[in-house]
């Protein structure tokens, strides 16, 4: 018997019995390439699935390319005319050129660099509900035509109840694991935590040492000795030590942020990272300041998440812009701090930064995730929030 595009009942029996006994969808995925690569000719597909609210993960066969290796948002993803439901299936003779996949911002440098120009993508369906598509692409451009878009289709139905099944339970099998790791990672993350807190201490203390204290030393002995200096030259140094001790309380306690609230120090601080540097930077709220409603010490380690991915954009990625939002809806408070820089290489400083970073995140109960396309955007969300 025949499917209404031609198939072979056989294929789809072979798919299903390829399907059977796998327990992840990359394994799955590869077992029916081969099925799904028979009845359309394929450069690369990908499977690309709901993984939370607002992020995608990919797996792909043919082609190995970043929409793998990292979460996308999906708000970036090339095919969210689909995911978002403006349309029931997506088709171009070339994606290059088509500015439904190459939106400004969109995640489609894979497109590019793999000359991914004939493209077919329809939705993997469960119960009514879209919860992720099937993408396939080829070098050689007006490949795929309506047919194939129901062919398509009907290797997504018959692949959707085994993804879809396994994917829910390789989600569960983390969130368990996650579970189980939780208390253990807090553990070190609070050690290493308080270590960099300690570290911090001593840097301070050799600034004021080797600055302030040593300035106002010189001075006594100046004032005290047979020449004093005049006046205004003792009000100048007077005047640069008082800056030099306002620069180290300000990194050792924002005051800024208790002062006039937590956008207000985020732009303080960013002005001040790129001082000197030809970075244009941005900050924008459209949360009427929502973060200045949340626990002073979950304020606090949020500010120092932010703190620290200025910090990074703006000594490690070589970036011509800087800028951060602060977001929220319903109960949902999100901070995004983004650069069009060189994205997210694996420099010592930058990782230990991360790192720093994902322990603040855990101890308030934060999620944190990076993307690194067209530069790094680092997304910190909080939930229960009264954004």
């Amino acid at each position: 018997m025949q499917s209404p595009t031609g198939f072979d009942g056989g294929v789809f029996r072979r798919i299903s019995a390829h399907l059977a006994e796998r327990t992840d969808v990359a394994s799955a995925l590869d077992a029916v390439a081969g099925e799904i690569g028979a009845a359309i000719p394929f450069t690369h597909a990908d499977l690309c699935l709901g993984e939370r609210p607002g992020w995608l993960v990919s797996f792909e066969v043919g082609i190995r390319t970043s929409w793998s290796r990292q979460r996308t948002r999906a708000d970036a993803s090339p095919i969210r005319d689909l995911l978002e439901g403006r349309c029931t299936h997506m088709l171009t003779d070339d994606a290059m050129v088509d500015p439904r996949y190459t939106f400004p911002g969109a995640a489609s440098s894979p497109i590019f660099r793999h000359a991914l120009r004939s493209r077919v993508n329809v939705p993997m369906k469960i119960m009514g509900g879209t919860f992720g598509t099937l993408n396939l692409s080829h070098s050689r451009p007006a490949l795929y035509t309506e047919a194939t878009v129901a062919r398509a289709q009907e290797i997504a139905d018959a692949l959707a109840p085994y993804m879809h099944a396994i994917h829910t339970a390789e989600m569960a099998g983390r969130a368990e694991r996650s579970d189980l790791g939780r208390q253990e990672r807090l553990r070190r993350g609070a050690l290493e935590l308080t270590q960099v807190l300690e570290r911090d201490r001593q840097r301070i203390g050799m600034d004021l040492h080797d600055q302030p204290l040593a300035d106002l030393t010189r001075l006594v002995r100046d004032v005290a000795g047979p020449q004093p200096p005049p006046l205004p030259r003792i009000a100048a140094r007077l005047a640069e030590t008082i800056e030099d001790l306002r620069r180290i309380i300000d990194m050792a306690v924002p005051t800024h942020l208790d002062l006039f609230g937590f956008a207000h120090a985020v732009g303080i601080h960013l002005e001040r990272a790129v001082e000197g540097q030809p970075v244009a930077v941005e900050l924008r709220d459209a949360t009427a300041g929502a973060a200045d409603r949340l626990e002073p010490t979950t304020r606090t380690a949020l500010f120092r998440i932010a703190q620290e991915a200025i910090n990074n954009a703006a000594r490690h990625a070589q970036a011509g812009r800087i800028t951060v939002e602060i977001a929220g809806e319903e109960d949902r408070l999100t901070v995004i701090i983004r650069d069009d820089g060189r994205g997210f290489p694996a420099a010592p400083d930058r990782q230990s930064g991360l790192a720093h970073m994902r322990t603040r995140a855990q101890l308030i109960g934060a999620q944190l995730d990076i993307a690194s396309q067209n530069g790094t955007a680092i997304h910190v969300s909080l939930e229960g929030c009264g954004a």
